[in-house]
């Protein structure tokens, strides 16, 4: 009998971990809102379909909100559908990212 077994990095890619430190590991530049941890191909086109096509407008919002989770997290919620996972894991790898690079 075979059992599956998945590998570190397919645990890492379901978790986010990977996309996560991949984003923050790097400048932005002109990064698909969709690299953004948290942000997969539903999420994303829903926040493309709003004017938030890059991972920097997303930035400027989250800037704009002046860094706060809560209202990041509502302001993801209500413009996307993002649910709590998908908010915190977005708002972690802006956070981060800010931290290293600003």
């Amino acid at each position: 009998m075979l059992l599956f077994r998945p590998s570190i990095t397919q645990i890492n890619n379901v978790l986010g971990i990977t996309k996560h430190n991949d984003f923050v590991a790097e400048p932005m530049g002109e990064k698909s809102v969709m690299a953004l941890a948290g942000i997969g191909e539903v999420l994303g086109k829903r926040l493309e379909e709003k004017g938030f096509d890059k991972a920097y407008v997303v930035l400027g919002q989250f800037l704009v909100l002046k860094k706060d989770e809560e209202l990041f997290r509502a302001w993801l919620k209500d413009t996307c559908g993002a649910n709590t996972r998908q908010q915190g894991d977005c708002y972690s790898c802006l956070r981060e990212w800010c931290d290293s690079f600003l």
